[in-house]
This record gives C-alpha cells, structure tokens and sequence, in this order.
C-alpha cells in the first residue's frame, strides 16, 4: 500500500522560497502520477501542480504559474515542489496525492482523481 509523506512546509515572508517534498514508500512512483494540493482556512481545497507519470508532463494552476516547480526523482521515490516568490494567498496546508496509471493512454496526463494521500505540510507566509 502507498503512503505519502509530505515535509518541508514552514514560515517564510513574503517573496520567500520553500521546497516541499512528498516521499513515498509501500511502492515505487515510478507507476503513478503525482498531484500537489492545497486547503486554505475557510476555503476549498484546490489542485496547484501535477506531473504525469511518463515524460513528466506538468500541469499548474494559474495562480501559481512561473513561480512553482514540480519535478519528480523515481530513484528518489520523492515528488518535489518548488515554490519560488511566495505570497501571503499562498498560505495553505499543502498535500501531495498519486494515482496509479494503468492505461496507456494516460501515461501523459494528470488524473482527475487520486487514490493515495498525504497528511499535509503547513505552509505559511508572512506579509
């Protein structure tokens, strides 16, 4: 069974930078598609970033376009978001999530839905 582990949240003023890591264990990534996810306080959780499972074939949401980065290490079994020039909306408990691609035909996209969770990381900025 996979398990998401994800670290590296923390405080950090506006501008900051911080990388997330989503390490994996129970199952390798290399057969799954990774997405980072976020809940604000009063808000409903929103998808940021996604890379498929083949090609690394990325996905952002606008709001964090040219700012966050994400990227995979298989050898690491670890998912990574960057997230450079950070703003205070950007505050959020962040998850990362995987589903496992089976058809062909997925290889190269991100999924509409996951199946494995992580616990979450806070991230907060300082105005």
């Amino acid at each position: 069974q996979l398990q998401l582990v994800e670290s590296g949240g923390g405080l950090v003023q506006s501008g900051g930078s911080l990388r997330l890591s989503c390490a994996a264990s129970g199952s390798t990534l290399d057969y799954y598609a990774i997405g980072w996810f976020r809940q604000a306080p009063g808000k409903e959780r929103e998808g940021v970033s996604c890379i498929s499972r083949s090609a690394g074939i990325t996905n952002y949401a606008d709001s964090v376009k040219g700012r966050f980065t994400i990227s995979r290490d298989n050898a690491k079994n670890t998912v990574y978001l960057q997230m450079n020039s950070l703003k205070p909306e950007d505050t959020a408990i962040y998850y990362c999530a995987a589903k496992r691609i089976t058809v062909l035909s997925e290889l190269l996209r991100c999924p509409r839905a996951y199946d494995h969770w992580g616990q979450g990381t806070q991230v907060t900025v300082s105005s």
